[in-house]
């Protein structure tokens, strides 16, 4: 039961929703009048009454690949320029320093 009205509050609270932002008009078309009961000569006379009319007009939603869009081409050129990147020495508190890496060695070794 708590489920059909938990259904009944969303689509009262979706129809609001489409009323207020345009996706749905009702304008009224013909306006609703009461039905008349009246008393003459004795007798009851009644004329009967009319319903209001709406013209409902809904929105509409197209979806299609109608458009394309350009997209930019993106080119990567490697740098010249090299970073130097400075060496970061990580030890724990109290432990030795590490000793010096060797330099490199410069121009041809033994081949």
């Amino acid at each position: 039961m708590r489920a059909v009205f938990l259904i009944l509050i969303v689509a009262v609270v979706a129809l609001i929703v489409a009323v207020l932002t345009g996706m749905v008009k009702l304008p009224m078309t013909q306006p609703a009048v009461a039905p008349t009961v009246a008393v003459e000569d004795g007798k009851i006379i009644t004329r009967p009454g009319q319903t209001p009319a709406f013209d409902v007009q809904t929105g509409s939603v197209e979806v299609g690949t109608g458009k394309t869009v350009a997209v930019p081409k993106v080119e990567i050129q490697p740098s010249d320029t090299r970073i130097a990147v400075p060496s970061v020495e990580v030890r724990r508190p109290g432990a030795a320093p590490a000793p010096a890496a060797p330099a490199p060695v410069q121009g041809n070794s033994a081949q």
